[in-house]
């Protein structure tokens, strides 16, 4: 792993590729889980980590769809973690409740109880990250995901380029009204 990305100084930004961030996200869990990494110190790093969109999607990709229950108890340090990073995690995790939401579609379609079991934990944890993020961030991202199921906006793209169907789109916008019942 290169010194840039291991880095402890301060000044030197942390900059990785999306395998790294992938890897350096795998490692950290680790240590977290098995008590060698605080709640603060995970925070920190993660902070760091999600100042760049590969960072914030390695981290993502792993800490969302691994089994890992950092994502299921979210330490409060790590939640103002994200909350700091602003836009860019919500609009991850909105697009992570969107393709989550449609592939366990997808998966319950095709008969994979297990895929879909996997998809629908994912969901879940964006639900409630979502819950805890930026509260007028999260409104406006989440109202223009909502748009887009119904054809309008900027993510109309989006469903598109995944090829999402009218039965997938609908249960994206119940994810996202969903987000909004505590």
């Amino acid at each position: 792993m290169p010194d840039a990305i291991a880095s402890t100084d301060a000044s030197a930004p942390l900059v990785p590729s999306f395998q790294q961030a992938m890897e350096i996200t795998a490692q950290w869990l680790g240590l977290w889980e098995g008590g060698e990494l605080s709640d603060e110190v995970l925070a920190d790093r993660v902070a760091e980590l999600v100042e760049s969109r590969d960072g914030a999607r390695g981290f993502f990709v792993v800490a969302l769809a691994g089994d890992c229950p950092l994502m299921d108890r979210l330490p409060e340090p790590l939640v103002l973690a994200l909350r700091g990073a602003g836009a860019g995690v919500v609009d991850l995790t909105a697009r992570n409740l969107a393709m989550s939401t449609a592939m366990a579609l997808h998966h319950q379609r095709q008969g994979d109880g297990g895929q879909q079991a996997g998809s629908e934990r994912v969901q879940l944890r964006c639900t409630e990250l979502l819950r805890l993020l930026e509260p007028e961030q999260v409104k406006d991202r989440l109202e223009t995901l909502l748009a887009a199921t119904a054809g309008q906006g900027e993510d109309v793209a989006f469903l598109q380029r995944w090829g999402y169907d009218a039965e997938q789109q609908a249960a994206i916008a119940a994810a996202v009204l969903a987000v909004a019942e505590a």
